[in-house]
């Protein structure tokens, strides 16, 4: 199976040149791995590199604790910074982050591999969540690199757990540690016989409570727009939650909506203006003289602050399976509805048993479970209560013995 892995990373590689012709996206992330040998060049000496790999902006936020709490306790700490997606590369600089370099993931060739680690000379390599690289992690272990899984989650459908899965199994059995979100992934990589494990959870909520507490800022545009409610936000809205919008606001009129869209590109703007069918306007045209029901969020970076405007949240996703982040409008207390595909993300289920977020599968359920919610400033305390109460995973993974002997090691 390994040789049949190092044949298959280069006909995938091939692959993304051949689907670069046709995807932008594709293409740029290929663009973006150009020369990333000369980036790691000019990493300072006597510095200890912390290794952060996240497959994408999501996982960025979710590594983003864990990043600012080694950089305040390790002064000579320098955090570089690895995606395998532009989506994170285009977009990490929006967050306040304590980056010192970011580049795209090297292609995972073993060549690839021991030139990265050659170059970095990383003392600690942190992967965040679930993408787990075969010659990388190969190469971390022969060259002694210590190397850990944070946010850890899998499922038992994945190929590790598989008897054709081996060669993968044997992979993650050279992580030297993994801190897990949940019970699940625990028994899972138990169940082929990793033992170096902690329970530390999601460290998401670690995340979405310090952005809470920056946001000090009021924005005078959603401000404005929700002085006079109730407010529900869509937040990284697809077409199945907009079609619920659109049947929503015709039996609940009284209601304004504020719509943070997945996709901000103009065509899909204006496709959402043609599906509500009734006056929208955009963040970037607001007009205070001729306020609409809706006002289309068509910027980025803007959502997770725009939380706290609103009374209630649909979240986009979970009609496909790639439900968004439910955690950050919960942070502002706000009862969330999502759709029913979400399987792959546990913090839902625990939302539903919580009887803080609600599946929704068309505009009747979204209002009668609204209108069921009861004492609103007690469904906000209770929510809050619950997010607080799952925080606290960046503190046992950065505290842990395992992280601090590492970074002690000279």
């Amino acid at each position: 199976m390994g040789i049949l892995y190092q044949i298959g990373i280069h006909f995938f590689i091939l692959s993304l040149r051949i689907a670069s012709i046709f995807n932008l996206k594709i293409r740029a992330g290929l663009e973006g791995r150009k020369n990333w040998s000369s980036i790691l060049e000019n990493i300072p000496k006597n510095v200890q590199v912390i290794w952060f790999h996240c497959a994408s902006l999501g996982e960025f936020d979710q590594g983003l604790p864990v990043m600012h709490m080694i950089k305040n306790n390790t002064p000579n700490a320098f955090i570089l910074v690895t995606f395998f997606s532009p989506s994170g590369m285009e977009h990490y600089h929006k967050r306040t982050h304590p980056v010192d370099k970011a580049l795209y993931l090297p292609f995972d060739t073993k060549i690839n591999a021991l030139t990265f680690i050659q170059k970095a000379k990383p003392k600690l390599a942190v992967f965040v969540k679930y993408e787990f690289w075969p010659n990388f992690i190969l190469e971390c272990r022969s060259s002694n690199v210590k190397l850990v899984s944070i946010s850890t989650l899998l499922r038992k459908n994945q190929i590790y757990f598989k008897g054709y899965g081996r060669f993968f199994a044997r992979i993650l059995k050279k992580i030297d540690y993994f801190f897990v979100q949940n019970e699940e992934t625990k028994s899972l990589l138990e169940s082929i016989g990793i033992k170096d494990i902690t329970l530390s959870g999601d460290t998401r909520y670690d995340r979405v409570l310090q952005h809470k507490e920056a946001t000090t800022e009021s924005d005078s545009i959603l401000s404005k727009f929700s002085a006079q409610g109730p407010i529900l936000i869509a937040g990284s809205s697809w077409e199945s939650e907009e079609k619920i919008i659109k049947q929503f606001m015709e039996s609940n009129p009284e209601t304004k909506v504020i719509i943070a869209p997945h996709n901000i590109k103009r065509a899909n703007i204006e496709r959402i203006g043609t599906l509500l069918d009734q006056a929208t306007m955009c963040y970037t045209d607001y007009n205070e003289a001729h306020v609409e029901q809706v006002l289309i969020l068509d910027t980025i970076g803007h959502l997770s602050a725009a939380y706290q405007y609103a009374d209630y949240a649909l979240i986009g996703g979970g009609f496909s399976g790639s439900l968004h982040n439910i955690i950050e409008a919960a942070a502002f207390g706000l009862p969330v509805f999502f759709g029913p595909h979400h399987e792959k993300f546990p913090e839902a289920q625990g939302f539903i048993d919580g009887d803080i977020g609600f599946v929704v599968e068309n505009a009747k359920q979204l209002s009668d479970k609204i209108k069921a919610l009861g004492n609103q400033d007690e469904l906000k305390q209770k929510i809050e209560a619950f997010v607080r109460d799952q925080a606290g995973a960046t503190n046992k993974i950065v505290n842990h013995s395992f992280i601090t002997n590492t970074l002690k090691q000279k």
